[in-house]
């Protein structure tokens, strides 16, 4: 907004002093103004671009180092495992909690380009969307989805598997799914070809999961969409699995990873 009228106010000034003090004509004097206005327009939409983008910079490198720590704890605990598996998971959680809560801090700085730049309240809401998702803050995350912009297909299943948590009609979850698979490309569907059918067959819709997954195919070559789509054929819906998506499918909270408990071997001296 504040951009434009600026630009508004540079192009007048142009006009102005086109027509009035140089006297060239007002075919020439609009001509000029009209050139102000966009140059205006670029210039300071730049300079605004160069600063929002510093400030999300801020806020991945917070993500970037917490997920390092992280992994370089997990890496320690590989070389020696901890004493509880439900006591490392606490210990993961209220780290990436802490590094969340000061990537969520930094996105108020976003909030002065509010004026600057159109959807920037969307763009706002869209990463703390994602933020609280990551800790699991589902109140925070309820009052986002409607602010959100669904630009990327993770975005919808995060949607998808919320409403799944809630138990909303399968109607409803379907209108989510198939506004998304309409935006993305080959490939681009496994995710959320993955989420639909695996709620579907969570209740108990395998011949619903299974024309899901027959159209799923047809715009994607991924092996685990292809051997769900046979367990569903073969009628192995107990074979059925998404593990093989990895974290990706994990973080939408639906499932829980299978982890093998380490035996401590004993040591003789």
């Amino acid at each position: 907004m504040i951009a434009w009228i600026i630009a508004l106010i540079a192009g007048c000034a142009a006009f102005a002093a086109a027509s009035c003090v140089a006297d060239i004509g007002y075919g020439w004097s609009a001509f000029l103004a009209v050139v102000a206005f966009g140059a205006c327009q670029i210039i300071v939409g730049l300079f605004v671009r160069k600063r929002v983008t510093a400030e999300m910079n801020k806020v991945q490198a917070i993500l970037a180092d917490g997920q390092k720590r992280l992994q370089q704890k997990m890496q320690r605990w590989q070389m020696r495992p901890p004493g509880s598996i439900k006591e490392a998971q606490r210990e993961i959680a209220a780290d990436t909690a802490a590094f969340v809560k000061e990537a969520l801090a930094q996105t108020s700085a976003l909030e002065k380009f509010r004026l600057w730049v159109p959807l920037m309240d969307r763009q706002i809401a869209t990463a703390r969307l994602q933020l609280n998702w990551m800790t699991k803050d589902f109140a925070a995350v309820d009052t986002l989805f409607d602010k959100a912009i669904f630009v990327d297909p993770t975005l919808s299943c995060m949607k998808m598997a919320r409403m799944q948590m809630l138990d909303r009609p399968i109607e409803e979850i379907r209108k989510v799914y198939n506004k998304g698979v309409r935006r993305v490309r080959y490939n681009g569907n496994v995710l959320l070809a993955a989420t639909m059918s695996w709620i579907e067959v969570k209740r108990g819709l395998t011949d619903a999961a299974f024309k899901t997954l027959t159209e799923a195919l047809k715009k994607s070559d991924d092996e685990t969409l292809k051997r769900n789509h046979e367990c569903l054929m073969n009628n192995r819906v107990s074979h059925f699995s998404n593990s093989g998506l990895g974290d990706v499918w994990y973080s939408l909270y639906l499932e829980e990873p299978r982890v093998r408990a380490q035996r401590q071997r004993p040591v003789f001296r």
